[in-house]
């Protein structure tokens, strides 16, 4: 498999990760952020080694693109979106047809820039370069989710992306150990969305 080419998003000054612009922060460390309560407002694409595997997820990354780089020409984004969706530059993992492309890129453009995309809650968030190992950034998640009674889908999304990026296997048992709860709780609070983007995570980990 071709590792994604960031570089030509970093030449041509696109964004791909945005920090919250009005949700305040519950704690500020020096490596990062606690939102208690989640927030909704942090994009971060391409965090994990997974590739995009689905058109629906394909389109939320072009909104996500879209909506952070408000500066960004509608001819430019055109041409940012055909270099994603060119299989070869190790973005997705399937073919994407010329007519559908087109279709979702005129869905885009037109799109309201005052309406986020929407996203999944996020509780803790590591500013870049923090010098932390993998090992370090799961013990912070696991210390301060771990704290709070209820488990939901968004905390076990969190750890299951800092235990794909240390390029281990995702399992039950590692993501019960990190949020200090029972393997039982860990099914219980896994919708099959979850489960099955589980597997993706760990089917591409093993290919890379």
């Amino acid at each position: 498999m071709s590792h994604r080419n960031l570089n030509y998003l970093h030449r041509n000054r696109v964004a791909y990760k945005m920090f919250p612009t009005s949700d305040k922060p519950t704690k500020t460390f020096t490596w990062g952020y606690f939102f208690e309560n989640g927030t909704h407002q942090c994009y971060d694409l391409f965090r994990s080694k997974a590739k995009i595997t689905s058109y629906k997820s394909l389109k939320w990354h072009m909104y996500v693109l879209y909506y952070i780089n408000p500066h960004v020409s509608d001819i430019r984004m055109k041409k940012i979106i055909d270099y994603i969706c060119n299989k070869d530059n190790g973005f997705i993992t399937f073919t994407v047809k010329d007519n559908i492309k087109d279709s979702m890129i005129s869905d885009v453009i037109a799109s309201d820039l005052n309406e986020p995309p929407k996203n999944k809650l996020r509780k803790v968030i590591f500013k870049d370069s923090t010098g932390l190992s993998t090992k370090q950034k799961l013990k912070i998640v696991g210390e301060l989710i771990g704290k709070s009674k209820i488990v939901n889908n968004d905390d076990i999304y969190e750890c299951m992306l800092e235990i794909n990026n240390s390029n281990r296997r995702i399992t039950i048992a590692n993501l019960a150990r990190i949020l200090g709860c029972s393997s039982r709780t860990i099914h219980r609070n896994m919708d099959k969305q979850l489960k099955k983007e589980k597997d993706i995570l760990n089917i591409q980990n093993e290919e890379i």
